[in-house]
């Protein structure tokens, strides 16, 4: 089983095994020397940093909009996850959003020491006028903000 892990698995210990893959990103990232010494510790024992392929993070990119989580991914979010695709791989993470764009996407996540994310699909409404929107912002029709909100 092929595990990509994103950046908290290096802030915690937790066992692995297994191939283990993670972006680029989450190495730049690591900024305490615990989380630098088990990166190399896991590196020295076969962790692979690969990037994800484009067409992969076209695909994240799309799934977190149709969710609504496209404003809450960070870039490392989007790189774990295209990863995953990538090489078809289980997510190791705690964010929340990363595992409702990877229920969209079918891939298999592992929470660390949260508990399982359920798969939400968000909505954006005006605090207004309260018409649903495509995406925050302001209202075009009555000006106030537009929040988003569980479907």
């Amino acid at each position: 089983m092929t595990l990509v892990l994103d950046t908290s698995v290096f802030f915690i210990d937790y066992p692995l095994s297994g191939d283990l893959v993670t972006p680029p990103s989450v190495v730049t990232e690591l900024a305490d020397l615990r989380s630098k010494c088990r990166f190399e510790s896991l590196l020295a024992n076969g962790l692979q940093v690969r990037l994800p392929g484009s067409n992969s993070l076209v695909k994240v990119q799309e799934a977190a909009r149709h969710v609504g989580d496209a404003d809450r991914l960070s870039q490392t979010d989007s790189d774990v996850l295209a990863l995953a695709l990538d090489v078809n791989g289980t997510i190791l993470s705690d964010d929340y959003a990363i595992h409702n764009v990877a229920h969209e996407l079918n891939i298999l996540v592992r929470p660390l020491q949260q508990r399982p994310a359920k798969r939400r699909v968000w909505k954006f409404r005006c605090t207004g006028c309260g018409r649903y929107s495509k995406e925050t912002g302001e209202c075009p029709v009555c000006g106030s903000q537009i929040k988003r909100t569980i479907k």
